[in-house]
């Protein structure tokens, strides 16, 4: 097995990590979190150990991806894998954010479904032999999502000191580019999906 797709195993391995580190019931076993002061804000450490975690796999996503294009280490395993990779980690902790009641669900509806359909449409054009490539507006989208967990799991700081919701914007923004690069992909696999056969 190849770096890049080591680094992609790495990746999904530290998402059970950072749900253990998240959800782990530390009041049970007397721990009792510290939690810092920023600018008036609380930020517990445990947000911070979370983000930690979650930068390094964000790095590793971006890393595998450049040495498998750059050594010319793609392979069939690593197309498959990366995609859900980064999938999983993200959607995970967007249902970890919705359990606490720290965001809303709507908007984590939007992009699980939009991942659903699209994986749909995949495979249908998978079925007959077209490969589609994820586009710009799924990368942004990406990145969009990326960004908008470090700032919830930083409780939106620092634009919480100016009372600006920057995570919540950038959390529908996400969903609304989501929507929009779904909808893309439906297009561009209209006539694998509507074909009468």
């Amino acid at each position: 097995m190849n770096l890049p797709n080591r680094l992609t195993i790495f990746r999904i391995v530290l998402i059970p990590v950072i749900i253990l580190v998240y959800l782990f019931p530390y009041s049970v076993f007397g721990i009792e979190p510290a939690v810092l002061q920023i600018g008036g804000i609380s930020l517990s450490v445990i947000n911070i150990i979370a983000l930690i975690i979650y930068v390094t796999a964000a790095v590793t996503d971006a890393l595998d991806g450049h040495i498998a294009r750059s050594r010319n280490m793609i392979t069939t395993f690593g197309k498959f894998a990366d995609p859900i990779a980064d999938k999983l980690l993200t959607t995970a902790m967007f249902l970890l954010f919705v359990s606490r009641g720290i965001i809303p669900v709507v908007p984590v509806i939007i992009m699980i479904a939009r991942d659903t359909v699209v994986d749909g449409c995949r495979m249908m054009a998978a079925s007959n032999g077209k490969v589609v490539a994820a586009g710009m507006m799924g990368k942004i989208k990406t990145v969009l999502q990326m960004v908008t967990v470090a700032l919830v799991l930083l409780n939106n700081l620092p634009f919480e000191m100016w009372n600006l919701p920057v995570a919540e914007i950038m959390l529908w923004f996400a969903a609304l580019v989501s929507f929009a690069s779904g909808v893309q992909y439906f297009n561009q696999m209209k006539e694998d999906i509507l074909e009468s056969k």
